[in-house]
């Protein structure tokens, strides 16, 4: 599965998008967000508020509880503001 990582998320992972493959209990993309968070020190700063983070499978706006079984691409960004 290939994530993407956008603004501060991606600034505090160190990367713009990176190849994963989650364990089976990985089920939603709040599970990858816990999961993930145990990859670096970077990784945990940028998850450590996971009510600040929105997402996206397969290009599609999805809430945290989203399932993630069969996902090609989820991307993880903080809320996008506008004006």
């Amino acid at each position: 599965m290939r994530v993407l990582y956008f603004a501060w998320v991606r600034e505090r992972v160190g990367a713009g998008e990176e190849e994963v493959t989650p364990p089976g209990e990985v089920a939603t993309v709040a599970d990858l967000a816990a999961w993930l968070a145990g990859r670096s020190e970077g990784h945990a700063a940028a998850f450590a508020e996971p009510a600040r983070l929105r997402a996206a499978v397969d290009q599609a706006f999805v809430p945290l509880d989203a399932p993630i079984a069969g996902a090609r691409e989820v991307a993880i960004f903080p809320p996008v503001t506008g004006g």
